[in-house]
């Protein structure tokens, strides 16, 4: 019995929780009992930004304090995980396994992120564009107000894109790789990142070591993810394996983000859509390279197409753990 911490034990539970997790999501009513990992992982990071985030320092203070701001919350995370991990291991394999799995299954968000994209195109049909603004908002940090449809509408599909490779295949290439201690530590990475990584007086040197490591830990989900949509898009009729590839090769690399533009690339060329591109972000306008050489005028309609293609690519990559896991359950 190896804990739980690696192959070939933590293959099963990545199956097991990517399973759980698109049934069931994550219930209202436990969140509503006991937070979630998100949550609790969160909570620290906002007590260590309050304590060792002073704005009176000089930039080189704020940088380490926010690299040991960082190492606290992975500790923290990776104690709290092990314990969990072994405790699990304790139990015998499959008793073990089963609820490693149940735990784990806290970490991917497979169920969640499809229901708020799919709420946008329901809210746009039902409400208009004042409706499509308000769900848009629940899932991306730019500015609403400055959305007409059609950017509406690519937002959602972005969010999608990116979220599909930094919200559930990334917790999962970390959970089958380092077990239940590897998936939390991505997530109190990417957490980090979300919360604290941001290019504002505040945080842009508090937030370095996180905006940093999150890239990192980020590269080979992107690239995993890129692959899945295109995939899942030769899997799909009406899209495009062929162009999401070209997409991929021509534009993933123009991003101003390292990892962001694999996953919205692939899902653009797929779909015969041009995502990115120039936004505003509050009141601040970013300068970005388009993803795609296809249609601009995106609609609800594409939203849908883009979440029958994210039900496929998440198909994918559960086959993909399952192949895994009996290969290396078989050596």
């Amino acid at each position: 019995m190896t804990a739980l911490l690696h192959p070939p034990d933590s293959l099963p539970v990545l199956v097991l929780a990517l399973a759980v997790e698109a049934v069931l999501g994550y219930p209202d009513r436990l969140y509503r009992l006991a937070g979630h990992p998100v949550t609790w992982i969160g909570a620290l990071i906002a007590a260590l930004d309050r304590r060792l985030n002073r704005e009176g320092d000089p930039g080189g203070r704020r940088r380490a304090a926010g690299v040991l701001a960082l190492l606290l919350v992975l500790a923290a995370t990776g104690v709290a995980a092990s314990g969990l991990a072994l405790a699990c291991g304790a139990l015998g394999l499959l008793p073990g396994v089963i609820l490693c799995a149940l735990l784990a299954a806290s970490l991917p968000a497979q169920r969640s992120l499809h229901d708020h994209v799919a709420r946008v195109a329901q809210d746009l049909d039902r409400d208009g564009l004042s409706g499509g603004r308000e769900a848009v908002a629940m899932i991306v940090g730019r500015n609403p107000e400055t959305l007409d449809e059609a950017a509406l509408c690519r937002a959602a599909i972005e969010s999608l894109a990116e979220n599909f490779s930094d919200g559930i295949v990334a917790p999962a290439v970390w959970l089958g790789v380092g077990g239940l201690p590897g998936g939390a530590l991505y997530k109190a990475i990417n957490t980090a990142d979300s919360m604290i990584g941001h290019r504002t007086p505040r945080h842009e040197a508090f937030g370095w070591a996180a905006a940093r490591l999150d890239d990192f830990v980020n590269l080979p989900a992107s690239r995993l993810t890129a692959g899945l949509v295109i995939g899942a898009a030769a899997l799909t009729p009406g899209a495009s394996a062929r162009e999401a590839l070209a997409a991929v090769r021509r534009d993933a690399g123009r991003h101003r983000s390292p990892n962001a533009g694999w996953p919205e690339a692939a899902m653009a060329g797929a779909l015969g859509l041009r995502l990115a591109g120039p936004r505003v972000y509050g009141t601040t306008r970013v300068e970005d390279a388009w993803m795609g050489s296809g249609r601009p005028e995106v609609d609800a309609a594409d939203i849908r197409r883009a979440l029958t293609l994210y039900r496929r690519a998440c198909g994918l990559l559960w086959g993909l753990a399952v192949g895994l896991a009996g290969l290396a359950l078989a050596v």
